[in-house]
């Protein structure tokens, strides 16, 4: 599907400043989903990371990557009153710099499931090259 969703923050039990996608663009509910985050550049990481040359962490593009995942995990309503957590982060590259002023768009697709863990795989890009990828494990929670 794609269309216009509800905000992540809806879905997502993430709150600023550690909410990493502004919008979600296409969904298969519990399958995989396609969003969005716009750098605007006045975002608390720049200032450190680096003075001068301000870069997107790689981490937070994997944090990224992981939302977007949990929305479309999130989106389903069996598992809506779970919280996804990390159990695992595998295979990440970082094929490009991402500077304030790019657009994020991050991909993802889930994989092998069971009642209490999951995978998925991801790409962030900005203008078609992909910044980042990786493989996701994620063991589910009560909330």
């Amino acid at each position: 599907m794609t269309g216009s969703f509800a905000l992540p923050d809806s879905v997502l039990p993430h709150r600023p400043p550690f909410l990493f996608v502004d919008a979600i663009d296409a969904l298969e509910v519990g399958v995989s989903a396609t969003g969005r985050w716009r750098l605007q550049g006045d975002e608390w990481f720049f200032s450190g990371h680096f003075p001068g040359r301000p870069t997107l962490p790689g981490v937070l593009m994997c944090e990224s990557i992981a939302q977007v995942g949990a929305y479309a995990l999130l989106s389903d309503p069996l598992r809506a009153a779970k919280l996804p957590l990390f159990g695992g982060l595998d295979s990440a590259r970082f094929r490009r710099q991402v500077v304030p002023g790019d657009e994020l768009v991050v991909s993802v697709q889930l994989g092998r499931m069971s009642a209490r863990a999951g995978k998925g795989s991801g790409t962030a890009s900005v203008n078609g090259e992909v910044a980042c990828e990786c493989e996701l494990m994620f063991v589910l929670v009560d909330r």
